[in-house]
């Protein structure tokens, strides 16, 4: 395969990658490093720094069409983007200290999971419950535009929250991805804030999130431009496409479909780990 081929080739699955975590609020992340890994045998460390620049990319691109709109709520993201920096500086720290195959397994399981929350049910959102103290003190509480028009949500449970970002900040810094699972999952089961809100605020905050961790990649040496640039530009370019379809359509059918794909992702991710391939 000639240096050109596999450019391209890398910048095509980028974009649809960048494409699908737009969509999900997932990041491009969860697609990229197994991508990279799996099909074009790059080294696992290198991919994740690739897939950090990317996410990096995926925020910018998404996330100004989704303030655009309306849907993302700043005064969330920037509160909780404390968290997840934090916890994106440890993750960092610690994956140059953890060996190729145990941060595969943990990826793998990390895929699943991801597969899991994209795909279950989102449970109904109702006014009923006094809203969190914190929420109320920071002015959290705010609106979304919809077809019946500006729907008001209140913010729930903001320390717990809180604390579960610090793990997907974590978890972000040591495999390279937005871990937007867990941001999704905090936000919308968590602080019951509606699963548009959450989609958007979380590629909001991924791009502070990976920004973090890049850093120590970049001094680590694990980050290759000529890898990172087809990677970033292609996840760039799927994730505005991703921001202008999320919306004005309903994603269900798409949201199972990639649950699908990424769980097989994650058992092959697993395999590979287990068996010595990584």
């Amino acid at each position: 395969m000639t240096v050109l081929v596999f450019t391209l080739l890398v910048w095509l699955g980028s974009a649809i990658a960048g494409f699908l975590g737009a969509l999900t609020g997932l990041g491009g992340g969860v697609v990229i490093v197994p991508l990279l890994t799996l099909v074009f045998g790059v080294d696992i460390r290198y991919a994740i720094g690739a897939s950090l620049v990317s996410v990096i990319a995926t925020s910018s691109g998404a996330a100004a069409a989704y303030v655009r709109e309306g849907y993302t709520n700043i005064r969330i993201g920037m509160f909780l983007e404390i968290a997840t920096t934090l916890g994106a500086l440890v993750g960092a720290f610690l994956a140059a200290r953890v060996s190729t195959g145990v941060i595969g397994i943990i990826f793998g399981l990390m895929l699943i999971y991801s597969a899991y929350v994209s795909a279950r049910p989102q449970p109904e959102i109702t006014l009923s419950e006094k809203p969190d103290a914190w929420g109320e003190k920071l002015r959290m509480n705010g609106s979304y535009p919809s077809l019946k028009g500006e729907q008001p949500y209140q913010v729930y449970r903001v320390p717990a929250g809180f604390g579960l970002m610090f793990g997907a900040g974590t978890l972000s810094g040591l495999l390279g991805i937005g871990s937007g699972a867990m941001k999704v999952l905090a936000m919308d089961q968590i602080m019951k804030i509606p699963f548009k809100v959450s989609t958007t605020t979380s590629n909001f905050m991924i791009g502070v999130t990976a920004a973090a961790s890049a850093g120590v990649y970049l001094k680590r040496g694990f980050i290759e431009p000529g890898l990172a640039m087809p990677v970033m530009l292609g996840v760039l370019a799927g994730s505005m496409l991703g921001a202008k379809i999320l919306v004005r359509t309903r994603t269900k059918v798409l949201r199972v479909i990639f649950a699908l794909v990424i769980v097989a992702m994650g058992i092959e991710m697993i395999f590979n780990a287990l068996t010595g391939r990584l």
